[in-house]
């Protein structure tokens, strides 16, 4: 009988980083199927929990915005609709104040550190401060050795992939390599590397056997 010596390897190395993210005062866990995440994420809603998003495409890929509606949450959602400038920034605001904030990061480190670049600075202050909870899923494909692989993937693949997702006018945008432009339109403006646990935010990290997001 053949063995499958990838599934061992991404086990080992997600274990590896789940023991280092709790050596910095996380909670972490390791969910080596995506069919699990959900009911995982599923019994931490209670009705009438604010809930709210970080932009993200591990939590569209996911559904998870689907499965909170469905178990009661309040979905605290600045990306919604119809809404106006201000009332966006005014519910951006609202997300630091939430129950709960779901979010992934662009890059977790073998050393269990988050690292993160945001355009507005929402997604990444609500990692570190305001919400009753943070939540970050990340893919197996999001971790790096080291700060440096972790910052290079950034500005390598997530940072062009997402601005051309968000049709941004960036040099990155249009050629696929960062230029640490001047753009107005520029996404890459607030880097994190969060190396402990917010000493006041409760945080949990789930790294998920498979690959998730950009």
């Amino acid at each position: 009988m053949s063995v499958d010596y990838s599934v061992w390897h991404k086990d080992i190395i997600a274990q590896s980083v789940i023991e280092n993210l709790k050596n910095n005062s996380f909670d972490a866990i390791y969910i080596p199927q995506v069919t699990e995440v959900n009911d995982h994420v599923r019994k931490m809603i209670t009705p009438g929990m604010k809930v709210a998003f970080g932009g993200s495409m591990t939590v569209r890929q996911l559904e998870l915005r689907e499965i909170v509606a469905q178990s009661g949450g309040i979905i605290v959602d600045h990306n919604a609709p119809g809404l106006s400038d201000d009332e966006k920034m005014e519910v951006m605001r609202n997300q630091l104040l939430s129950d709960l904030f779901i979010s992934s990061t662009n890059a977790v480190t073998k050393e269990g550190y988050l690292i993160n670049v945001d355009g507005n600075g929402n997604r990444v202050a609500a990692m570190i401060f305001g919400p009753k909870k943070v939540l970050i899923i990340a893919g197996i494909n999001k971790i790096v050795h080291t700060e440096e692989e972790g910052l290079n993937r950034i500005k390598y693949l997530a940072g062009p992939m997402n601005m051309k997702r968000l049709n941004r006018k960036t040099p990155c945008g249009t050629d696929g390599v960062c230029h640490d432009c001047s753009s107005p339109e520029r996404g890459c403006r607030a880097y994190t590397i969060i190396k402990r646990r917010p000493s006041l935010t409760p945080t949990e990290v789930i790294i998920v056997g498979e690959p998730l997001g950009m």
